[in-house]
């Protein structure tokens, strides 16, 4: 595959991707394009050794695998489905000064300033009753821009450049339409009937603004990509073209979870039950299962801060990821990553395999390191895990920068891990 070929389909997987559910829609896609056939939690599985699988959870996490005959350990690849955004609340509508607002609530550490003066749309899923006098489920996206979070002008907060600050509940509020009576149900009733769904009850909705600006190529020579969510969307991307690319007698494994953004602690993130049942269905021989796991090596996928020209000074001076030159291994002495010495030499094995330069990342000592599914995953199965990322720009804000190299690095070293098994 190209590296053309690969971003114009990574550009297309995160635009398509503007919630954890459409994520894992795409996903799907993409492996059942490549013969893996869906599994479902709650039936009985009859697993054929040479087939691939996937199955979800709460529609926005997925666990990818093949199944080869003599399975003695896994190249695992993890990642996570969420990103910072404005979740709508349950009762969002807010008239106020002849404008017509919906209430939101931050979801994770997101840069709030990154969200004023941007054309907003709404994602998510919603949960009806239907024709037929049933609970159904479905994922909707209006795509076209709703609404907008106007910044205060400069006249009226002098301050403005010099200390900004954004209150959660009052500053952030997004505009939607202008009257004094608007009929949210409705909207989304309208918008079922749009997608051929026809509901007499609107009962819940788990839906999110998010910016309708496109990915898209930035710099003279296009060596960038800027978008929202790459964090964690591009190791997602990344993760399922790895399963979608390997042979069936080769053992590897994505678990890709939501909720990592504010702390992983659900059925459907890496702190839950997901992965670890899963597992336990696939090897029904606890000593044989306990073997594998302890033979299999996790990859925990997710961004890497890269040095940035403007604040250089937040990096440690000997470990500085930079964009376009080569995947990131974090390390932390105190656990917040679970990089150890010897999950690095297999990655650092697999990369001379593949031909491929990797970089380190530590955090600063004397600041605080964010963390991943890593720890999590490690300490719930006890699986050798080494956390790795691709070096990005602008974290957590609404629009994130990445390189064009960095994912076919990740994903070329990925497919050689299965050479350096450990046996």
């Amino acid at each position: 595959m190209t590296q053309q070929q690969f971003n114009t389909e990574l550009l297309y997987f995160l635009d398509s991707s503007p919630t954890p559910f459409h994520a894992l829609e795409s996903m799907k896609k993409m492996l059942d394009a490549h013969g893996f056939q869906a599994l479902i939690e709650t039936e009985e599985w009859s697993l054929l050794s040479g087939e691939k699988y996937y199955v979800t959870r709460n529609d926005a996490s997925i666990i990818a695998f093949t199944l080869p005959e003599d399975l003695k350990a896994f190249v695992m690849i993890g990642a996570h489905t969420d990103s910072p955004n404005l979740k709508i609340k349950p009762n969002p509508v807010i008239a106020s000064n002849g404008l017509i607002q919906l209430g939101v609530e931050p979801y994770g550490s997101l840069l709030m300033n990154s969200w004023f003066d941007r054309d907003l749309s709404i994602a998510g899923r919603v949960s009806y009753i239907n024709a037929d006098g049933q609970i159904e489920d479905t994922v909707i996206d209006f795509k076209s821009p709703l609404a907008v979070i106007a910044s205060l002008a400069i006249h009226l907060d002098k301050e403005a450049n010099k200390n900004r600050t954004v209150n959660a509940q009052t500053d952030i509020v997004p505009i939607i339409a202008s009257g004094e009576d608007f009929d949210f149900d409705a909207m989304l009733k309208t918008k079922l009937v749009e997608e051929g769904k026809n509901s007499s009850k609107i009962l819940s909705h788990d839906l999110s603004f998010y910016d309708t600006q496109k990915a898209a190529y930035i710099g003279i020579n296009r060596e960038f990509i800027a978008s929202a969510r790459l964090d964690n969307l591009l190791s997602c991307y990344v993760a399922t073209q790895v399963l979608c690319h390997v042979e069936a007698d080769q053992a590897y494994l994505m678990v890709c979870s939501d909720h990592e953004e504010v702390g992983s602690e659900s059925s459907s993130g890496a702190g839950g039950s997901f992965l670890e049942s899963v597992l336990q269905r696939l090897s029904r021989e606890h000593e044989k299962r306990i073997q594998m796991i302890r033979r299999s090596l996790l990859v925990s996928c997710d961004n890497a801060h890269a040095v940035h020209p403007n604040f250089a000074s937040k990096h440690d001076s000997n470990h500085m990821p930079k964009i376009n030159e080569g995947v990131v291994v974090k390390v932390n002495a105190n656990q917040r990553y679970a990089s150890n010495s010897a999950t690095i030499a297999r990655f650092m094995h697999a990369a001379d395999i593949a031909g491929k330069q990797i970089q380190h990342y530590v955090t600063r000592s004397d600041m605080g390191c964010g963390s991943t599914i890593g720890p999590i995953t490690a300490t719930r199965l006890g699986v050798e895990t080494i956390d790795v990322g691709l070096p990005t720009f602008a974290m957590h804000s609404i629009r994130e920068l990445a390189g064009t190299k960095d994912a076919l690095e990740l994903y070329a070293i990925l497919l050689a891990l299965h050479q350096g098994e450990k046996k």
